[in-house]
């Protein structure tokens, strides 16, 4: 063999081993990161997330799921998307529900949770907070413009993490469902960052079991969180940052005597039960006794259906209802395999086989530009369940 020969075959060789060197590296990255790439192929999407579910990665091609970009007509976008367009079920048809999305950032989060839990006979309203880039506000109006019972909050709210401002997100947006001309069984408050565990026959099933009573886990106020009533608390907002504070003005005790209790910010309300908060005197005072504390979410839900006035209450109830799986910092739960934000935390691909393994109707919370194979595997699994379950004739649109 010539010299020539030798040379041309050793640069060869080199060639091919630094470019195994370098796709060996990037495997390891990718692999590292827990980054799966979606494929249009269903089925090479469930071995990817079996293969999650087993402490491996594998590589396959990732689809966005975007609007903003969409230049076809909605019926092409409904289809190419995979939107469910008729009820799965009698029984879904018969128990309508109501959803206030309440959102500030990630559009393909918001699209994909609301994809997940979009069925043609429920209620959708979207509260996108003020503050929001306008690229957001945008993508959902245009999102929202598809479906005639989806629609964006009549009036916007300058959110502020634990002020008053996230309890009015959510009653503008119960002002415009009861403004709506169909009469729902339930309404379900979820954040964009949210995601189901259940079927939308599951949830109903679930809420089924509560006969008719409102949800609202609570009990009364621990030691740690009675400051957040006794104390008046004030909202700031500036171009840079937004924040509550505590000042060291003593409150004036809750109106009409109310006993005040503590719980969760989140709900599952029955129809009268809102037209109670939005029209009833008690309700409209404690509202207003309530602006400035701390976090008033958690206090006012649970507050107003301890009360045996109020329609379909729970008065002796504690933490009856699970409606949110939650990974807080302190609590033992095997760890988070995300990030923690606020001591929550966002579910990496290593906390599918958990949040899998919840009896809880929801999940919080979720980043999918961060980890995206824990959403899609999450809604993967529950469409294929959904379809399994449906009475309905399936369109094949609607598999993924």
């Amino acid at each position: 063999m010539s010299q020539d020969n030798n040379w041309i075959i050793r640069i060869f060789l080199l060639a091919m081993f630094f470019s195994l060197v370098a796709i060996l590296s990037y495997s390891i990255q990718m692999k590292r990161d827990n980054i799966v790439y979606r494929s249009t192929d269903s089925d090479i999407l469930d071995k990817a997330c079996i293969a999650l579910l087993q402490g491996s990665a594998q590589m396959v091609w990732r689809s966005a799921f975007t609007l903003s970009s969409m230049n076809t007509t909605c019926k092409e976008y409904l289809t190419k998307n995979h939107f469910i367009g008729e009820p799965l079920s009698s029984m879904e048809t018969d128990f309508p529900l109501a959803y206030i999305i309440t959102g500030h950032k990630e559009f393909e989060m918001i699209a994909r949770l609301f994809r997940a839990i979009y069925a043609p006979q429920n209620m959708y309203c979207i509260h996108i907070d003020e503050k929001a880039k306008r690229e957001l506000k945008v993508s959902v109006e245009k999102l929202v413009n598809c479906f005639p019972n989806a629609f964006l909050s009549s009036k916007a709210e300058p959110v502020i993490y634990a002020g008053i401002s996230r309890l009015h997100a959510d009653m503008h947006c119960m002002r415009d469902l009861i403004s709506s001309n169909m009469k729902w069984k339930y309404v379900i408050n979820v954040c964009g960052q949210d995601f189901p565990l259940k079927t939308n026959r599951e949830i109903i099933q679930y809420l089924k079991r509560f006969k008719g009573k409102n949800i609202t886990p609570g009990i009364l106020p621990p030691d740690h969180a009675k400051k957040r009533t006794q104390f008046v608390f004030r909202e700031h907002m500036d171009n840079r940052k937004s924040y509550v504070f505590k000042t060291n003005k003593l409150k004036s005790p809750p109106p009409h005597n109310i006993t005040i209790y503590f719980g969760s910010a989140y709900y599952a309300l029955t129809y009268e039960f809102v037209r109670f908060v939005l029209e009833d005197k008690l309700a409209k005072d404690l509202l207003e006794w309530s602006k400035d504390t701390f976090s008033p979410d958690e206090h006012y839900w649970v507050t107003l259906n301890r009360m045996p006035e109020a329609p379909n209450s729970m008065p002796t109830a504690k933490w009856e209802g699970d409606l949110k799986a939650i990974k807080w910092r302190d609590q033992n739960h095997g760890g988070c395999h995300g990030h923690y934000v606020r001591d929550i935390c966002i579910y990496g691909s290593g906390d599918l086989k958990w949040l899998i393994e919840r009896s809880s109707m929801f999940a919080n919370k979720f980043e999918f530009k961060s980890y995206p194979p824990t959403v899609e595997c999450l809604e993967q699994r529950l469409r294929e369940k959904a379809l399994n379950q449906s009475e309905t004739a399936i369109e094949s649109s609607w598999y993924f």
